[in-house]
């Protein structure tokens, strides 16, 4: 490589090489013989979820009455997409302005933290009907959850008009680049453990209280549902917290980043959708037990 470029540029160029997709004349159908590692992971994820439960999705779209859960079901369920995009477009768009790509990434992280919010959404709605729609148990949640949404949105941004956000200086190497700040990139996901850690133990104090006396299926269901979703999220996030403090400056924090946005989203939308289906044949085969009657 060319001794006029400087040591930052290298690494710099290292990083956007990293995050590259080499396609090498192959195009839809063939094997790619290298891949970008943050794009592959969250399209291969939502493109496997996505086939294999097309029919129940059809069906739940279709069959399902519009309120406002189905509402936020579908931004849960697309919006991943719109993060996906942006990150294509981040790392591939011929792009000669930092302050460009600085709005970009701020668009991206904006973007993330809403995919996180509607995720979260549904399990704080299950957790209040779980206390029977509580009014101080609903006001302390939703309360708690919008300061943490606008603390992340606040620390993202930040973290983004704090950090070194550049392009390749060395040719054919395209695509923007940020330096994380450790403890800083974080913090989103130190408040998000936090979250979930208090609904977790929510879910779980009334499931000690009340597993006797609900004695249903679709009771039994939702628990379980908040209980796995809930682990899933605290693993994640702590996870993330420690890529993030602990190798800030490689790629390993951008794949589980990427593996929380995603993962939650696809847990959020495919458990409203498999208690959706639990709840309408219990309607039916109570409908059909009249009819029979």
């Amino acid at each position: 490589m060319d001794s006029n470029y400087s040591a930052d540029d290298v690494a710099n160029a290292k990083g956007l090489q990293f995050l590259a997709l080499s396609v090498d004349g192959y195009i839809l159908g063939r094997v790619f013989k290298a891949f970008l590692v943050r794009c592959q992971i969250s399209l291969m994820i939502q493109i496997y979820d996505y086939v294999c439960s097309l029919h129940e999705e059809l069906t739940f779209l279709r069959l399902s009455r519009w309120t406002k859960v189905k509402g936020l079901y579908i931004i849960t369920r697309y919006i991943p997409f719109l993060v996906l995009i942006m990150d294509i477009y981040l790392y591939f768009a011929p792009n000669e302005n930092p302050d460009r790509c600085r709005m970009v990434i701020s668009i991206y992280a904006c973007l993330t933290v809403i995919s996180l919010l509607c995720s979260e959404l549904f399990f704080v709605l299950r957790t209040c009907a779980l206390w029977n729609n509580n009014r101080i148990i609903l006001a302390a949640i939703l309360s708690t959850l919008f300061a943490v949404t606008v603390a992340s949105l606040i620390a993202d941004v930040l973290s983004v008009g704090d950090s070194h956000v550049t392009i390749s200086m060395i040719p054919r190497i395209t695509g923007c680049y940020r330096t994380s700040h450790g403890f800083q990139g974080s913090i989103p996901f130190l408040l998000l453990f936090a979250f979930q850690l208090g609904l977790i133990s929510l879910t779980i104090t009334r499931a000690v209280r009340n597993w006797r006396v609900f004695n249903s299926p679709l009771y039994e269901v939702v628990v379980k549902h908040n209980l796995f979703y809930y682990t899933c999220g605290l693993l994640l996030s702590a996870a993330n917290v420690l890529m993030q403090t602990l190798f800030s400056q490689t790629a390993y924090r951008l794949v589980c980043e990427v593996l929380q946005y995603f993962v939650l989203a696809i847990l959020a939308t495919r458990m409203h959708r498999n208690l959706w289906h639990i709840d309408r044949q219990a309607r039916d085969s109570v409908t059909d037990a009249y009819s029979t009657s």
